[in-house]
């Protein structure tokens, strides 16, 4: 008997990977936490002695000048990373892996450990594809097998950051690489599952959410979930509307060179870090506070309000940070201000403050990311808990409507639009003949046609219909049925065009 060892081979190397990866992304978010200690102390110590205060103040300068050059060096490193990563997947950009690998670590890890509103989740994603990428090359892959070392890698660094490896495979596949391949969900689930593992040996097994509270939701209160959601979605239009928006706030600073544009958010920085010292961060630490003690509506209103500008302009600023984590202590905080109100005038038991808290964050990432699978899988991995799916599905499905009703975009897909406009193409010089795989969906406009009837892109060739576990291939007589992966070989030079041309064949929209 002839064994099938194509799956088990990607396997290994997404082990291989998500070592690698796991490592890298490790040491990159041990560095974070230290050095925001560091940051948080002075602050607290500038209350007693001002020339602390002064310390931070050359510290953040230097910061600003430093990460400010090693963007001017290498553009691709500027934000999360995620839109990057999502262009490099379709085609649309390509980057030279080395160059942002160490620029987005030491980036990432002065921005980030700075105490400014940016998430370390982007920015692992983007190192843990570097490093995917980077095995590739050094393995001579190319074409569709490099995408998957790539998407493995991703999934990997997510993982690594967040302790959560089947969300993380799940995000890659459903926000960033738009294909339930099973090369790609294998290679990306034991590239994350080996991550996590190498994380878990630095981090423990405490999950990174650990919100302790296994309470179940009574079924009698599910009507605050549906205005919890309802409210979410309101919300994640103002944030996705504020944050594509921000670099006209930027523009108005003409005599900052683009690249210093973070003097802005360190100078905002150090107003928040002496006042409210133990608010400032990605947002991890703002959720676990949460745990132990819920503000009152006063405070969590200023807060939710310091929080969303801070954010806004920290990301807007572009420096190396992501929007993952802001966006739950964003979506916490509106879970906490939603409970204690509901509590107050008697529609919700104060005991369910915190099942709020931990609904809303779903529930927020699921609206702006347009990812409500991966938002309801990412939460109960960081909780650690199952006790809370049900109430996550849906204020994550409500919150996700109201943003789709009003015509809410993806938002890494909004922002890979944005950096579309000034495209930049760094790193090897690659032309190779690529198969890329698309998905045919329900209502789509080649669904139940021959192979032949249909109007296929020029420069691209169907070699082969994925059909279940079998691969199929096709001739002028083929029907397309929906549920089907197509293989199209296309020159990698036009595989933007083509990739789109086919998506709105197979999805009936542009953009999936």
């Amino acid at each position: 008997m002839k064994l099938n060892t194509t799956r088990f081979i990607f396997i290994l190397r997404g082990i291989l990977i998500g070592i690698v990866a796991g490592l890298v992304v490790s040491l990159f978010r041990l560095a974070i936490e230290f050095l925001l200690e560091c940051v948080i102390r002075l602050f607290k110590l500038g209350h007693f002695d001002v020339k602390f205060l002064g310390l931070l103040a050359i510290i953040f300068l230097v910061i600003v000048v430093v990460v400010g050059k090693l963007i001017q060096a290498e553009p691709n490193i500027k934000g999360s990373g995620i839109p990057q990563i999502e262009g490099q997947l379709s085609g649309e950009l390509e980057m030279d892996w080395w160059s942002v690998l160490w620029r987005k670590w030491i980036g990432g890890v002065l921005s980030i450990s700075s105490g400014l509103s940016l998430g370390r989740e982007g920015p692992s994603i983007q190192l843990g594809a570097a490093v995917g990428q980077g095995l590739a090359e050094v393995s001579k892959i190319k074409g569709s097998g490099r995408r998957v070392f790539i998407a493995g890698g991703a999934s990997a660094g997510l993982s690594a950051a967040f302790n959560a490896p089947i969300a993380s495979t799940l995000f890659i596949l459903e926000e960033v690489y738009h294909n339930f391949s099973p090369l790609v969900w294998t290679t990306s689930l034991s590239a994350a599952l080996a991550a996590n593992y190498i994380s878990l040996s630095f981090f423990g097994l405490t999950p990174v959410l650990n919100m302790k509270n296994n309470i179940q939701f009574p079924i009698s209160q599910y009507f605050n979930l549906i205005l919890l959601g309802i409210i979410l979605g309101l919300f994640g239009l103002l944030y996705q509307y504020l944050t594509l928006n921000s670099k006209k706030f930027y523009k108005h600073f003409k005599f900052i060179p683009q690249r210093y544009w973070s003097i802005i958010p360190y100078v905002i920085l150090m107003f928040v870090g002496y006042f409210l010292p133990n608010y400032i961060g990605g947002g991890n630490r703002i959720i676990l506070n949460f745990s132990d003690y819920i503000p009152g509506v006063k405070f969590l209103i200023i807060l939710l309000i310091v929080r969303l500008i801070f954010s806004v302009l920290s990301y807007g600023s572009g420096l190396p940070g992501g929007i993952f984590l802001p966006i739950l202590s964003l979506g916490a905080i509106i879970g906490a201000l939603y409970g204690v109100i509901a509590a107050k005038l008697g529609m919700l038991d104060s005991h369910f403050i915190v099942d709020c808290i931990i609904y809303a964050m779903a529930g927020y990432f699921a609206c702006i990311g347009k990812a409500p699978f991966t938002a309801i899988l990412l939460i109960t991995e960081m909780v650690g808990s199952l006790q809370h799916l049900m109430p996550l599905a849906v204020v994550s499905l409500i919150s996700y409507t109201v943003v789709d009703l009003l015509n809410g975009l993806p938002i890494y897909e909004a922002l890979l639009e944005q950096l579309n406009k000034n495209p930049t193409r760094q790193g090897s010089n690659i032309a190779f003949t690529d198969k890329i795989r698309i998905p045919v969906f329900v209502g789509s406009l080649i669904q139940d046609r021959q192979v032949r009837q249909i109007n296929w892109p020029k420069n691209s060739l169907l070699i082969e219909i994925e059909r279940g576990e079998k691969h199929i291939l096709p001739h002028g007589d083929t029907i397309i049925r929906s549920g089907d992966t197509l293989v199209v070989e296309a020159d990698e030079k036009n595989q933007n065009i083509i990739v789109k041309e086919i998506k709105y064949l197979a999805n009936g929209t542009e953009s999936h």
